[in-house]
Formats: structure tokens, sequence, C-alpha cells
């Protein structure tokens, strides 16, 4: 079952420019089919990231193929403070919410780190109920900064819920298999077909100079976005990230068939996502105008 109102018939994708309370106070109850948020982590830091590009210049500090001269010129910056003062009193209401529009057979996925996973855990036991709580997901990567003062964090961690366990939509033979470890070891017939992931998901962050790459802060990585929406949703369904940051769940769940709703407060990340949305008909665009963006896209 899944649902058909919510979102007109030419609609595949609504993006509001908004605080996200607001936005979900207006939603049906039980009419989201599944729910991913990436809210910040808290990390008491300005998250920001430079964008660069690089020219031809005579005076250039860089000198690349056949002897030509180059240098870097910053073309923008995207920044956001990631500091709250009593993180789990902004996070609660969001989450209440989250759980009055989630259908009977919805899940929801909470992308968090090492600093505020716990009390998160706490917190979302009193509002699902623990018996809802189905996986800690880890994402593992390597890269970034190494500290020598103790082991470098290189996880994050996506909480699992489901509305109504038993009644929650997980699609088994949807799910993209991975190579088995040592496929040596399980025959020729298993090794083709690959293993199914289990609750540690090695995989590498959005790649710097990747086509994937779009600037935006934290942005994450399409492959977990679309093994998450793969397991937990049906074609034509309806996914909602209400901390889309740079659209990524919007752009899974268009590949995958699913419909959307993404909602953000930030002009820089609607701005992203009109670029990435660029020539897609059937977004629904709330509080922000796209073309400007279209037209430098």
């Amino acid at each position: 079952m899944m649902n058909t109102n919510l979102l007109e018939d030419d609609v595949v994708g609504k993006i509001y420019l908004a605080d996200n309370i607001d936005v979900l106070r207006t939603l049906p109850s039980e009419s989201v089919d599944l729910i991913y948020i990436d809210p910040p982590f808290n990390t008491g830091k300005v998250q920001e990231r430079t964008q660069l590009k690089t020219v031809r210049s005579e005076s250039g500090d860089r000198v690349g193929f056949q002897g030509h001269r180059y240098e870097s010129i910053v073309v923008g910056k995207k920044r956001f403070a990631d500091l709250f003062d009593d993180y789990l009193a902004f996070l609660e209401p969001r989450l209440v919410e989250a759980h009055r529009i989630l259908a009977p057979h919805g899940c929801l996925y909470v992308h968090l780190d090492y600093r505020e996973v716990h009390y998160c855990k706490v917190l979302l036991d009193a509002i699902f109920d623990r018996a809802c709580f189905l996986n800690e997901i880890i994402w593992a990567y390597d890269y970034g900064g190494r500290p020598r003062d103790r082991w470098p964090p290189k996880h994050d961690t996506i909480l699992l819920y489901a509305k109504v366990p038993g009644q929650h939509v997980f699609n088994l033979d949807a799910i993209e298999r991975i190579p088995y470890m040592a496929p040596g070891l399980v025959g020729p017939e298993k090794a083709a077909r690959g293993k199914l992931p289990t609750d540690t998901w090695w995989h590498t962050i959005v790649p710097t100079n990747g086509s994937e790459k779009t600037g935006y802060p934290t942005q994450k990585p399409l492959g977990i976005l679309r093994r998450i929406i793969q397991a937990s949703s049906h074609p034509g369904a309806v996914v909602l990230d209400f901390f889309a940051g740079s659209g990524t769940t919007g752009i899974a769940a268009l590949e995958l068939g699913r419909r959307f709703i993404l909602v953000d407060n930030s002009h820089e990340a609607l701005q992203v996502m009109a670029r990435r949305f660029d020539g897609v008909t059937g977004i629904a665009w709330v509080g922000f105008d796209p073309m400007p963006c279209y037209a430098t896209a």
C-alpha cells in the first residue's frame, strides 16, 4: 500500500524552502511511505566548502599540460553553523511529527554521528517505542584527518525504526548485492550473485573530483540513499527528507521510480538542488524560484 493523494498526479517531487517544522505540521497523518533525515550533527563548527575553478593564466602559480600556466579562483562558498544549544529539544518536535506522518508500513532512517547518536536513540525509543527499533546501521569510510590522541572516527550511524514492526516494507530481493570478501570460499554461483549487505556498510564518501560532487558541505553519497530507498519503499512510494541539504534523497528517489518531498531552510541548499534537478519535469517549488539557478547551471 502506498500514498497516492499527498502529491498531485503530475508532480514527482515537491521542494520547500522553509522551516521544516512548519511544513511537517501541514502534512497529513500516515501519508508518507519512507522518511530519511540527515540532521546537523551538532559538531559546534561552521561547516564550509569552497568551490574552485581552474583557469588559464599567464601569471598563474601552477604549471599544467604542455607547460601552460593556471590559477585557481574561488567561485563560491557554502556554509552553515552546525551548533544548537539544546540539540534534542530542537529534534524532538520534528521527530514527533515524523512519527505522525509515517504510514503504518513506513520506516524512518535517522543519519547521525558519534556525538549525538546515543542521546537520539533514547529519544526515538520514547517516540516510536523500543520495539520499533530495527537496526543500528554503520556507514564506514576512510578519509579526512587522523587525530593522534584517539582512534580516528571514520563512521556514521543510521538508526532505523519501523512505524509498525512486521508491517514495514523491506524488499530483500530488491537490495543490490555486494561482492564476497573471499569469493573462493563460497563457490562460483554464490560469488557471481554476491551477498546481501549487513548492518555495516563500507562505502566511499562523495569523491572530490567526481560528477556526483555538488560542493554542499555535508553531501551524502547516492549509493547510501539508493540502498535505503530500494530496501524500504516500493516504486511509486513517497519519500520524505526534511533536512534535505543538497537533495540527494530526491535524486535517488527519482532514479528508482519513487516520488519525494524535500525541505530545507537554506537558500544555498535550494540553489544546489535547483541545479541538480535542472531539466526534470514535475518538480514543484514552494517558497523558492529555481529559474536563476537554471540559467547558471
